[in-house]
This record gives structure tokens, sequence and C-alpha cells, in this order.
């Protein structure tokens, strides 16, 4: 019968598990025993049961063992720690050296700005009046630069204001003609109707001779 694939999780009953950690420790004593006679290996081997109680295989002495592991894993540690400890002066030296531009950077500010000019000497005033003229030149230099993009802009600006203008002067020019025309050609229509009223009033026929009683009949259409 084939047997089927055991799964890693603790188990639950007590019993089962007490006869599982009986089994595999000796399977294990047993593997460690056969690992230091065929490969003439120095073994070591620790176990704790739930309850605490300690199981051990030493292919020599459990003593040269731990003792043999001790300076082993020291010689690892060793080099990680001094690469570590190489580390931390360097970022010392760096972080005092950083602190000292600092502190220079922070005393040539006071001095261009006018303090703690008493322990200067004339050649350092010297030094901080020519920077000083060459700071103003670049602010000056960048003024003017920063002046002749503002009246470009503005000439740029004015010229679009002007064509959109003329543009509007066109429009409006053609709708005022447009209305002119339509004010004369309702005079016209006026004058038309004028004119057709009286005609009708005027036209009209007179039966009768003169000075007698006329009989007045419209002219009719």
């Amino acid at each position: 019968m084939v047997r089927g694939k055991t799964q890693m999780r603790r188990i639950e009953n007590a019993t089962s598990r007490q006869v599982t950690f009986s089994k595999r420790r000796n399977g294990l004593l047993k593997k460690a025993f056969e690992l230091s006679v065929l490969c003439d290996a120095e073994v070591g081997l620790v176990i704790f049961s739930p309850r605490g109680k300690l199981y051990e295989f030493a292919s020599s002495s459990m003593q040269e063992i731990v003792e043999r592991y001790k300076r082993h894993s020291k010689d690892k540690v060793q080099p990680e720690n001094q690469a570590v400890g190489q580390n931390m002066q360097h970022l010392k030296h760096e972080t005092a050296s950083l602190m000292k531009k600092i502190e220079l950077l922070d005393t040539s500010k006071r001095k261009l700005l006018g303090e703690g000019l008493g322990s200067c000497t004339l050649e350092e005033l010297q030094q901080i009046e020519k920077q000083l003229e060459r700071s103003v030149s670049a602010i000056r230099a960048r003024k003017m630069q920063v002046f002749r993009e503002q009246m470009d802009r503005l000439k740029e600006k004015e010229k679009a204001l002007a064509v959109e203008n003329a543009m509007l002067r066109e429009k409006f020019g053609g709708l005022q003609q447009r209305q002119t025309s339509s004010g004369e050609k309702e005079g016209e229509v006026i004058c038309i109707e004028g004119g057709s009223d009286k005609s009708d009033v005027e036209t009209e026929l007179f039966i009768g001779p003169p000075d007698e009683c006329r009989i007045r009949r419209p002219l009719q259409n």
C-alpha cells in the first residue's frame, strides 16, 4: 500500500504526536551517526522534546563541537562587524566635514549681510566687497533680462489687440452700411405708399353741369 504525503502541520492528537516524535527522533539520531561514520564528519545534534527533555548526539565531544561552532561564528561575524565599524567611522568623518562646511557658509552669509565684520582683515573686507559687486552686477543683468522679456510679451500682446481691433472695426463698418441701406429702402417704400393714397383720393368722377348738384361717384378700380 502506497503511503500518502504527510502534511507539514502540527499533529493535534497528543498520542500520535508523541509516537511521531519518537520515531523521527530515532531516525534523525541514526542519520547523524551514519553521516559521521560514512563521511568522517564531525556532527553534533541537540533535540529538546515538547516536555523539555534533552536528546543529543556527538561524533566526538559535544563541548568541543560547541566551542568550535562558537569560534567559527565569531570569525564569521567579526569581518561584518569590522565593515560596520568602518562605515560608521566614514559616516562620522563625513558628518563632521559637512558640519564644518555649514558653519563656514553661515559665517560667510553673515559677513555678506554686514554682520560679524569686526574680526575681518582688510583683505577679507576687499574680497567681500568684490563679491558683493559681482552679485549686484549679476542681479542687475537678470533684472534687465526680465524687463526685456516683459517688454517683448507686452509688444506681442499689443499687436494681437491691434489685429483684433481692426477686425472689430471692419465688422462694425459692414453692419453700419447694411443698416443704412436698409433704412433707405424703407423710406422708398413709404413714399410709394403715400403717393398711392393720394391718387385714390384725387381720382374721382363728377357727373353733371358745373355749379349744380353734382353726383360724386368713386372711380371703380
